[in-house]
């Protein structure tokens, strides 16, 4: 079979999937797995003397071993039947794209808290870090919205970046980056030195998917001004990554992000990313998910053409 379709239709297979179904909850996870092996590695090897090397070489470990393994299971079903490769691919693709799940996720953060304040905060520590206890409707919406935005590059854009650039093995290596980042990324007394590594590779692997998101955001707003209002605020966060598409959202919205926060029991005074404190609305939320998923779109577009261009170019 033609190396160009063990490549496109997967990819098809996987994010149409995604698109019906979204996370499979019933099923069995390989981000589940990664959880565990991450966890089982930090309890034994985050102790003693030298954590930030010991936390280096198991975050590096893990992501090649990830590479390697699911290359030689592509490659291993690829030589009995090509069918096979592309059924194992199409799964891991499907696994690898958050695109429904996070829609699904901010719609119900917004239907709870038009129901009740209290339904809103439960509803967007689903998706959320921070302290979510005190927030008002407000800063619910805006907690939404900006997660949204976020995960439109992390959950969707940059898996099918890698996807674009090292197939299968490398979407797959990207989710096992982003795990460790969401378990041991962090600067708490636990994690700074352990997880320094984790968290330095998520803001490299990110970092040109955060800007491309961006860029696609706007493209797809029509609203091609918002280059200089992104190129403003892109770096006014904590995230070397994530205010490039949170400034973006703000900008087609016309409203305001970030601002204080409390994270883990600490205030964080995050920079205020536009300057239009309106309120958020419903319309603001579908007015973001119909930008979200225009960008998926249009990035499946892009993963397509380059696939056929690198395929005529070397055929």
């Amino acid at each position: 079979m033609d190396i160009t379709l063990l490549f496109i239709i997967p990819l098809l297979i996987g994010w149409i999937a995604d698109l019906l179904f979204g996370d499979p909850s019933s099923l069995p996870h390989p981000v589940v797995g990664f959880g565990k092996i991450i966890s089982w590695g930090e309890k034994r090897l985050n102790k003693g003397n030298r954590k930030m090397l010991k936390g280096g070489l198991f975050a590096i470990c893990l992501i090649i071993l990830c590479f390697l393994f699911t290359l030689y299971i592509v490659k291993g079903l690829n030589i009995i039947h090509p069918y096979l490769a592309i059924t194992f691919s199409s799964i891991i693709v499907f696994y690898c794209l958050a695109g429904k799940t996070l829609i699904k996720e901010v719609e119900q953060v917004f239907i709870a808290v038009d129901s009740s304040l209290e339904e809103g905060r439960t509803q967007v520590a689903r998706i959320v870090g921070r302290d979510t206890s005190q927030l008002n409707e407000q800063q619910i919406r805006t907690a939404a919205l900006e997660t949204l935005a976020e995960n439109l590059s992390d959950g969707v854009i940059a898996p099918l970046f890698w996807y674009m650039l090292l197939g299968v093995p490398g979407m797959l290596a990207y989710k096992m980056i982003n795990t460790l980042d969401s378990m041991i990324g962090y600067k708490s007394e636990r994690y700074k030195q352990f997880g320094c590594w984790a968290a330095r590779i998520d803001d490299v692997v990110n970092y040109i998917p955060a800007r491309l998101t961006a860029l696609l955001m706007i493209v797809v707003s029509g609203k091609l001004s918002l280059f200089s209002f992104v190129k403003k605020y892109g770096n006014q966060h904590a995230s070397p990554n994530s205010g490039y598409p949170e400034s973006a959202l703000a900008g087609i919205l016309n409203c305001r992000f970030g601002g204080p926060n409390n994270y883990f029991g600490k205030l964080v005074e995050k920079p205020y990313i536009g300057d239009n404190s309106k309120d958020l609305t419903t319309n603001d939320m579908q007015i973001a998910v119909g930008i979200n998923r225009k960008v998926e779109i249009l990035m499946i577009a892009l993963v397509i053409i380059y696939i056929l261009t690198i395929s005529y170019i070397f055929r």
